[in-house]
């Protein structure tokens, strides 16, 4: 039983600028939560079959993400760059991602990180499931085939639940379920040498032009900023237990340690 999957990755800003962020080489990164899910998908291929695609939408900077991923080992790449698409929030960024995987179907799984880095929400699984009218589990840690269904396992917080769910279905990867296998400079650097990217603008969505971008996106992004943080350092003295004595008074002064 081979199985075809998607894994939804983000090209994310390393650190936030004054103003509205804009992703450029030096200030753009694979989002660190797409790893696991980009490793989980491709060890359902190694077990089952089947192929994983790579699907992003962003600036032309994020194919340096479908770059990492490639070198991963996944078998297609898509990248959704479109100017209409600027300014997108997450219910436009879920919109165009489903009408996308409608363009890959078959598929068994469309996997997603957990969360990004830099928006930090994590609306875009469940959104993009919603639109597609596919079940969604997220904080996913296992995953078995089990006959025509899959039994899922879940952690959320100290509880685990295993939930047993028909394909085709969405699921979003706990960020320490699956460590992603090491990838060396030379492997992104030929995955760079051989890209295999298929660029999509709007048109081939078919999505129109009030439905994507500030126009379709009910929330904005009106500015960022860095926030400074005071922290003073204060160095203990003494033998470890005369430290350690002396940390317990001291967060019992502050109200942070009880007797």
């Amino acid at each position: 039983m081979s199985l075809n999957s998607i894994v939804c990755i983000k090209s994310v800003v390393l650190s936030a600028p004054d103003g509205v962020g804009r992703r450029t080489p030096q200030n753009s990164d694979l989002n660190p939560f797409d790893r696991p899910a980009l490793e989980a998908a491709l060890r359902i291929k190694a077990s089952l079959g089947g192929s994983v695609t790579a699907l992003t939408m962003g600036p032309a900077v994020s194919i340096e993400a479908l770059a990492e991923a490639q070198a991963m080992g996944v078998d297609g790449a898509v990248l959704i760059n479109d100017p209409s698409l600027a300014g997108s929030d997450t219910l436009v960024t879920s919109r165009v991602l489903a009408a996308a995987i409608g363009r890959l179907t078959p598929y068994g799984f469309v996997f997603f990180g957990t969360r990004s880095a830099d928006s930090d929400t994590g609306q875009v699984g469940p959104q993009t499931a919603a639109l597609l009218g596919v079940p969604f589990v997220s904080g996913v840690k296992q995953m078995q085939p089990a006959s025509d269904d899959w039994d899922i396992t879940r952690r959320m917080d100290e509880w685990e639940e295993v939930w047993r769910v028909r394909l085709p279905a969405a699921v979003s990867i706990h960020p320490m379920a699956f460590s992603p296998r090491p990838i060396p400079l030379a492997g992104i650097a030929q995955a760079h040498d051989h890209m295999k990217v298929q660029s999509w603008s709007l048109a081939d969505l078919g999505l129109p032009a009030d439905r994507v971008g500030l126009a379709g996106s009910p929330t904005r992004v009106a500015n960022l900023k860095k926030v400074k943080r005071q922290r003073t350092c204060r160095m203990l003295d003494g033998e470890p237990r005369e430290q350690v004595e002396a940390l317990v008074a001291y967060l019992g002064t502050k109200g942070l340690m009880g007797s």
